[in-house]
């Protein structure tokens, strides 16, 4: 899990701030947009040679692969989320004088939060399929290695376990956290 985590914080973070440059930069949006697109639609499985190139067979390549099957699919969420802000929003807050860090801050974030936290619960939906995925092909580490297991001893009791354990996992993540989160966010913008 600790993996999970690490990789899926370094994803929403770079990827709220590459979603961020896209929507304030139409250039960057042009040139890297599409670029960002075609990276998202390749399966975190396809990322598992390269992180076993780079970093070898331990944490930092599963890290890696979460990270990189993550941040893309968080980056268009972010660029998503801050496009569809009502324009008069910003025009409102720089009327009263509102710019640069007080802008993002106070108008930019807060209205573009509950798309934000959508976007979170989708990407760790990648992050966690990216982390069984590098997990079996690390073939030594979680739950994918004991999938792997599974598969190659011809256990359908196990692989079905396991597939039941990556369930309730995700399932109560889900519920303990971006719920939470969700429900919150929703009612404090009176989205509920």
């Amino acid at each position: 899990m600790w993996r999970l985590f690490v990789g899926f914080v370094l994803a929403v973070a770079g990827g709220i701030a590459m979603g961020l440059y896209m929507a304030k930069y139409k250039t960057i949006h042009e040139t890297l947009g599409s670029l960002v697109l075609g990276l998202q639609s390749i399966p975190s499985i396809a990322w598992v040679p390269i992180g076993l190139i780079w970093f070898g067979l331990n944490d930092a390549g599963i890290i890696f692969v979460v990270v990189i099957g993550t941040i893309f699919s968080m980056a268009m969420s972010t660029y998503t989320a801050i496009r569809n802000i009502p324009p008069i929003y910003v025009r409102a807050a720089k009327n009263m004088g509102a710019k640069g860090i007080s802008l993002l801050t106070n108008v930019i974030f807060p209205a573009a939060l509950p798309h934000l936290v959508s976007g979170m619960r989708h990407s760790w939906s990648f992050a966690w399929r990216a982390l069984i995925n590098a997990e079996m092909l690390f073939l030594f580490l979680g739950l994918g290695f004991v999938l792997n297991i599974g598969r190659e001893l011809f256990s359908m009791a196990q692989v079905a376990s396991v597939m039941l354990v990556i369930m309730m996992i995700g399932l109560t993540i889900d519920l303990l956290i971006f719920s939470r989160i969700e429900r919150t966010v929703e009612s404090k913008w009176g989205l509920r």
